[in-house]
C-alpha cells in the first residue's frame, strides 16, 4: 500500500513546497521581498517562515544548494516544518551539504513533530535504513536539533514576529495591500488565493490560527508516494517520537544567510 508523500522526489519538493505570497498573474521575482507592494503591505517580513522558506526554493532553482540549505534552516528557525523536511532531506541525500543520516533523522522527526502524516512516513523510511550506531546517534543529536528548532523553542519567536507585524500594517488597510492578490500554494499543488480583504484575516496573524491553519494545510498532503508497507494506514506508534523530551532554547542563535534584509528578530543578518 502507499501513502500519499510530499517529499518523495527533489522535483515534488520544489513544486509544493513553495507557500509563496505574490502578486496574482505575475511571475515569482527572485525576491519577492523587494517588490515595493509587498513590502508595503508587509505580508512576508512578517511571515519569516514562508519568507526564508521561499528564498530557499528559489536557490535550489538557481542551482545553489548550499544557499539553499541555509535559507531552510533559517525558516525552520521560525518553526516551519516544511523547511525542517527539506532540511532532513538535503542531509539524508548530501544535497547541498556534507550526507549525515542520523541529523537527517533528528530534522525529520521534527518536521512531523505535529504529526503531519508525509513526514512521519518519511521518519519511519529513515529509521527503517538506520543501523543500530546510528539510531543512537541520531538520538543524541535530535535533542540539540528540538531544543533550537522545536515548536516549544520556534514557535515563540514567530509569534513575536506576527504580533508585530499585524500591529504594523492595521494603519495601512486603506493603502496598497488592498489591491493585493496572495497565492498559497500548499501540498496539493493546488494552493489558495486570499484577496487584499482577507490579507488581515486573524488565521495569517493570529500565531495560534496561523498553525491551526498550516496543520489543515500539511496535515495529510496527496502529493507523492513512498512505499510503507501493506498497512492501511499510519500506525499510531509511529506518532511516538524517540527523540526525549528538551529543555526549549527560545533564544538560541538565529542561522545566518547571505541576505541584506534586516534580521526579524532585531539588527542586521550576518553575512
Amino acid at each position: 500500500m502507499k501513502i500519499k508523500l510530499f517529499l518523495a522526489a527533489p522535483v515534488l519538493a520544489l513544486s509544493l513546497l513553495s507557500s509563496a505570497v505574490t502578486i496574482a498573474a505575475e511571475k515569482l521575482p527572485a525576491d519577492p521581498t523587494m517588490d515595493p507592494l509587498m513590502r508595503s503591505a508587509g505580508f512576508l517580513s512578517s511571515h519569516p517562515d514562508l519568507r526564508f522558506r521561499l528564498l530557499g526554493l528559489e536557490k535550489l532553482k538557481n542551482n545553489e544548494p548550499e544557499k539553499a540549505f541555509t535559507y531552510f534552516k533559517r525558516a525552520a528557525y521560525y518553526s516551519d516544518k516544511p523547511s525542517q523536511g527539506m532540511v532532513a532531506e538535503m542531509l539524508w541525500n548530501g544535497q547541498g551539504v556534507t550526507a549525515d543520516r542520523s541529523l537527517a533523522y533528528a530534522w525529520m522527526d521534527l518536521a512531523a513533530e505535529r504529526g503531519y502524516a508525509g513526514f512521519a512516513g518519511l521518519r519511519e523510511r529513515y529509521w527503517a535504513q538506520l543501523d543500530d550506531i546510528e539510531r543512537e546517534r541520531a538520538v543524541e543529536l535530535g535533542q540539540e536539533v528540538y531544543a533550537h528548532y522545536g515548536d516549544e523553542a520556534a514557535s515563540p519567536r514567530l509569534a513575536r514576529v506576527l504580533h508585530r507585524g499585524q500591529q504594523g500594517v492595521t494603519g495601512s488597510r486603506l493603502g496598497s495591500a488592498g489591491a493585493l492578490t496572495i497565492y498559497v500554494p500548499g501540498p496539493d499543488g493546488e494552493g489558495m488565493q486570499i484577496s487584499g480583504s482577507k490579507f488581515y484575516d486573524r488565521r495569517y496573524w493570529d500565531p495560534q490560527l496561523y498553525q491551526q491553519w498550516h496543520d489543515q494545510v500539511w496535515m495529510k498532503p496527496r502529493i507523492g508516494s513512498v512505499n510503507v508497507g501493506a498497512a492501511s494506514q499510519i500506525p499510531p506508534s509511529i506518532n511516538e517520537h524517540r527523540i526525549p523530551k528538551v529543555q526549549p532554547q527560545i533564544d538560541a542563535e538565529e542561522p545566518a544567510t547571505d541576505d541584506a534584509m534586516p534580521n526579524l528578530q532585531g539588527g542586521n543578518t550576518k553575512p
